[in-house]
């Protein structure tokens, strides 16, 4: 049987004491890709999207929601972010997003590294979706999978 730590011992939802813990250096590594029409990698590719730089909007746009975590996810911690990276590779299918994110604390920064890729693969999907939609407003080829953790460290 799993545990979970968000459970005290009455099954009560709470925010886990790490007071105690040493701060330790911590990295995690997550991905994802969002599969969209050629006609629409085709523009990214070329800059050529109407609303503007795709990749660049979001990489901003996950590094900021890499900051703000702790205010989306109920049981997560503030802590501190002390370097973010969000890369992209665009193959003739896709867009991988990769969001790589360090601090220095008591607890990890997976979370973080999660909600970075999910916002900014959400970003290029808002920034394309005109590009994406058919007749009847559905999006019939534009996807977002394969979100996971790669990578985390801790300590070193």
């Amino acid at each position: 049987m799993p545990t979970f730590t968000h459970l005290n011992e009455n099954n009560e939802v709470h925010m886990v004491d790490v007071t105690a813990k040493p701060d330790v250096s911590r990295e995690a590594t997550a991905s994802g890709k969002i599969y969209l029409r050629d006609s629409t990698l085709k523009a990214i590719a070329e800059g050529t999207v109407v609303k503007g730089n795709v990749l660049a909007t979001a990489q901003v746009a996950g590094t900021l929601a890499v900051k703000q975590t702790w205010a989306l996810i109920p049981m997560c911690h503030p802590i501190p972010v002390g370097a973010v990276t969000i890369e992209f590779e665009q193959t003739a299918e896709y867009i991988e997003a990769s969001c790589r994110v360090k601090t220095y604390g008591k607890t990890g920064i997976e979370m973080e590294a999660l909600t970075g890729v999910s916002v900014a693969l959400l970003t290029i999907w808002d920034m394309v979706k005109s590009a994406e939609k058919d007749e009847n407003g559905q999006y019939p080829a534009a996807c977002i999978t394969d979100i996971r953790v790669d990578e985390k460290l801790k300590g070193a």
